[in-house]
């Protein structure tokens, strides 16, 4: 066998030899699996037991789910239209949002490295819209591939100051989420990257950090269109259009960022999870 004994291998001890051990049939889809057993510890396992789907009852929802919640969809409206309980669809969004990350991940690696980024943050909140929740997003220019991104909190502004105090303080974790952004897709654009933003005066510092063979291209923010979700911006021509139109299609397709929705989310991993579901899709079908 090509693969070591689970319980050996939490144990210390070097790889084991195997004899079969009969079969079992596995209950998402009725597949006939053979079962080993260990000649050292006398434990069985198979070849499943080391799949990122193992002793999931519901295996052969996980595609559905995934389409699902990158075509604007909730989970209460996932677990009705599946027929699975809400629990099941809370834990498969989590499952499916870290299969996803490293997915987006080793497919960006395996793509030429660019040679031109756009960056900002896209704003929506968790629970009320006194906390507010900044992501951090990178794509490739024209293409509009989705490079990586961070999820983190930030404090209440404008008008909410007052209304958000009875939540307590909120830290700023923007700054670390972009150099966490930066540090991820180093790897992944070449050496003289030329970088374009708004005027956010927190972003040069950071860019001259991370990148310092690279140009940092600047321009000036626009009225958003009354018809773009408050992402794509007035005029001729956007110097930032593959990024604002990205944040758009965010808007349209992942439900909980959309605009005046009661759909809201409740935990950040939650949030985070769901937009690497669709920032794998957005790569596969829609750029």
């Amino acid at each position: 066998m090509r693969f070591l004994c689970p319980n050996c291998q939490s144990l210390g001890r070097s790889g084991s030899k195997f004899n079969r051990w009969g079969f079992y049939s596995r209950s998402s889809d009725c597949l006939r699996i053979q079962r080993y057993r260990c000649k050292g510890c006398l434990v069985t396992c198979s070849p499943q037991s080391f799949h990122a789907w193992f002793r999931q009852k519901k295996r052969h929802k996980n595609e559905d789910l995934r389409k699902h919640f990158a075509s604007g969809g909730s989970s209460n409206r996932a677990a009705r239209n599946l027929s699975l309980n809400r629990k099941t669809v809370a834990r498969k969004l989590l499952a499916l949002g870290f299969d996803a990350e490293l997915e987006l991940m080793r497919r960006n690696r395996l793509a030429k490295k660019t040679q031109f980024v756009e960056f900002d943050d896209l704003e929506t909140f968790e629970h009320t819209k006194c906390k507010p929740v900044s992501i951090t997003l990178a794509v490739e220019s024209k293409t509009r591939r989705i490079l990586g991104l961070e999820v983190s909190t930030m404090p209440a502004k404008g008008l909410l100051v007052g209304k958000a105090k009875k939540y307590g303080h909120r830290p700023d974790g923007r700054k670390a989420a972009r150099k966490q952004l930066f540090e991820r897709i180093q790897e992944l654009v070449k050496d003289d990257v030329i970088l374009k933003s708004d005027m956010n005066p927190h972003y040069p510092p950071d860019v001259r950090k991370h990148f310092p063979e690279g140009k940092h291209w600047r321009y000036r923010g626009r009225r958003p269109k009354p018809h773009g979700l408050g992402e794509l911006k007035q005029g001729p021509f956007d110097p930032l259009f593959s990024l604002n139109h990205t944040c758009a299609n965010f808007r349209d397709d992942v439900k909980r960022l959309a605009r005046r929705t009661w759909c809201t989310t409740k935990r950040l991993e939650c949030l985070r999870a769901h937009l690497m579901i669709y920032a794998v899709y957005h790569n596969e079908h829609l750029k």
